[in-house]
């Protein structure tokens, strides 16, 4: 991990109406660096997250990447930017191949002018290069997204954002409705994308997984930042501590 940051977010906040779902928080990540974000429902993880998408724009605030100032108004700045969401529902149409998923949006073409097709050829050949990079059990890149298993699927999706390069993944409940050893394959594919200096931000309620994974721990509840810790400083009660208000006080003195 280098200490370079790659993303900062300075003062966001949303409100939609009488209801502030972000008051002010501030967030950074450096390449490289996993954090997990985390906070119990409605403490403003998912608008936080929609608008590092590009899905949302914050109502306040500056967001800085690699060191210059962006404004993230659509999930097409996001991805110039090498910003990758894989959300919880994965964003998946069942009714499309696999590598038709892999490239949804981002489709190669040949011919020339008017008389231009889809290269499913190349889209085939890329997907069969990525996905044996993140899956044991590899769909194929023409099955039916609709037929794969929930681990098979993850993998689709995480192959998105490898194959594109991104520098930032957002992964949004990465093991939900997963058993426990499409868990593990899921999560293998996580540390592949760690090894290849891919930031990472887990959105998730799972906590071991959230221990096992991150560098770092930021906290929200109610909207606001109220942890942000390094791994190695606490544990799966601190954390909970954190996430309810129940010791937040003690374990800030302990870690200034």
């Amino acid at each position: 991990m280098t200490s370079e940051v790659l993303l900062e977010a300075i003062g966001i906040a949303k409100s939609y109406g009488a209801v502030q779902a972000l008051r002010g928080v501030d967030f950074r990540i450096r390449r490289g660096e996993t954090v997990a974000l985390v906070g119990d429902n409605g403490a403003g993880k998912s608008t936080f997250v929609r608008i590092l998408s590009g899905v949302t724009q914050p109502t306040s605030g500056t967001i800085r990447f690699a060191g210059k100032p962006v404004s993230i108004d659509s999930t097409d700045v996001a991805h110039a930017l090498g910003i990758e969401t894989v959300y919880q529902d994965l964003g998946l149409c069942p009714n499309l191949t696999v590598a038709d998923n892999i490239f949804l949006g981002r489709e190669p073409t040949r011919g020339i002018g008017p008389l231009r097709f889809l290269d499913r050829r190349a889209m085939r050949k890329a997907a069969a290069e990525v996905l044996p990079t993140l899956s044991v059990n590899v769909p194929a890149p023409n099955a039916n997204v609709a037929r794969l298993s929930g681990g098979q699927r993850q993998a689709v999706a995480l192959a998105r954002a490898k194959l594109w390069e991104r520098s930032l993944v957002l992964l949004d409940e990465p093991t939900a409705a997963l058993g426990v050893q499409e868990s593990r394959r899921a999560m293998d594919a996580v540390r592949t994308m760690q090894e290849h200096g891919v930031a990472i931000v887990i959105i998730s309620h799972n906590m071991p997984l959230v221990l096992e994974m991150s560098h770092r721990l930021v906290v929200l509840r109610h909207g606001r930042k109220v942890g942000d810790v390094p791994r190695s400083a606490v544990d799966g009660d601190d954390v909970v501590a954190l996430i309810t208000g129940a010791r937040e006080e003690r374990i800030e003195e302990e870690l200034a």
